[in-house]
């Protein structure tokens, strides 16, 4: 059976669906000639904007109430989509496919949802890396997996826009510069030392001539100011002042991306950019920055990966990371 209609259910997180494109462009190449919509929340789709493997992006918020979720249904079904690829692991997600009669449902067989999915895939996320996790979803469909492709494009605009923000604060156009992601979303047991941060940007701008750059929430303000309150140098902080699509072109702009375990430097990895991140509470087996110019730094520590969001001792994990050892895990990359 020939299918016409494809729906992509796209991770709720900025890295998950960024670590999730090399399945998506996989399923892409097996069904050519289908159309293909990603489902995703507004605070994620800047990842697909300039997705050349999806012909539209469809964005739901998370549904407030029932009436909402049966509404997403209702649109699920006028569509008549042939094929449902669930990358989220939840239930809700295998319901609305379910109930919006779409044929053919493909997911991992879990919270309780199996009897839901067509095409029931076993396996736990903690145990593979996230992209060959996702990649097993592309292969349930038959879709070729061995050249896995991680490729992410920023637009024209969204570097421009960038390239503002920079030159308001100070940055000339075309000058080099490196990015900080020091926050977690996840919790503060993902994070590394504000000091050590300060160390490390220091070294690595005057080593390779870069201006810095953090990034992050306007609820992260604080941690931004408290690693230039460390700095030799000046750094440029942006908290609150980027869009998901503006955040894409700056990082796009950018030479080096040093962060914690989080959704912005899966984004350089996909941008091409060197990447580094620094792993405690989670595993960097499964969430290193994919490809070769991507680096984990982590130490080996008997309570390590735990997936705890606060550290209820020491946070021995993240304090025995050196500066100099993610120091020379960036040359490295670099």
């Amino acid at each position: 059976m020939q299918l016409k209609k494809i729906l992509l259910r796209a991770p709720n997180w900025v890295g998950d669906s960024a670590v999730a494109t090399p399945a998506m462009r996989a399923i892409r190449a097996k069904f050519p000639d289908a159309e293909i919509t990603v489902m995703v929340r507004p605070s994620v789709s800047g990842v697909f904007a300039s997705a050349g493997f999806v012909d539209r992006v469809w964005t739901e918020p998370r549904p407030s109430g029932l009436r909402e979720w049966f509404r997403i249904a209702r649109d699920v079904r006028r569509h008549q989509f042939d094929m449902a690829v669930l990358f989220p692991n939840s239930f809700e997600s295998a319901a609305m496919v379910f109930l919006g009669g779409v044929r053919q449902r493909i997911g991992y067989s879990m919270d309780s949802r199996g009897w839901m999915l067509t095409h029931r895939i076993q396996g736990e996320k903690r145990k593979v890396h996230h992209v060959n996790y996702y990649l097993e979803l592309a292969k349930a469909v038959s879709a070729d997996v061995s050249n896995p492709s991680m490729e992410m494009t920023a637009r024209s605009e969204d570097r421009a826009n960038a390239r503002k923000l920079l030159a308001a604060a100070g940055i000339p156009a075309n000058a080099r510069f490196m990015v900080l992601s020091p926050g977690a979303a996840f919790g503060a047991a993902k994070r590394w030392g504000d000091q050590q941060f300060a160390a490390a940007a220091d070294t690595l701008a005057e080593e390779y001539k870069l201006a810095v750059v953090i990034i992050g929430s306007e609820g992260e303000r604080s941690i931004s100011d408290s690693i230039r309150h460390f700095m030799k140098a000046t750094p440029v902080i942006l908290n609150g002042k980027t869009s998901l699509e503006t955040l894409i072109g700056l990082i796009a702009e950018s030479s080096l991306m040093l962060g914690n375990d989080s959704g912005p430097v899966h984004l350089a990895s996909a941008l091409g950019i060197p990447a580094v991140a620094v792993f405690g509470a989670t595993d960097y087996i499964v969430a290193a920055p994919y490809g070769p110019l991507g680096r984990a730094v982590h130490v080996p520590v008997e309570c390590s990966p735990c997936w705890l969001r606060e550290c209820p001792i020491d946070h021995r994990c993240m304090t025995g990371i050196s500066v100099q050892s993610v120091a020379e895990a960036t040359r490295r990359a670099l």
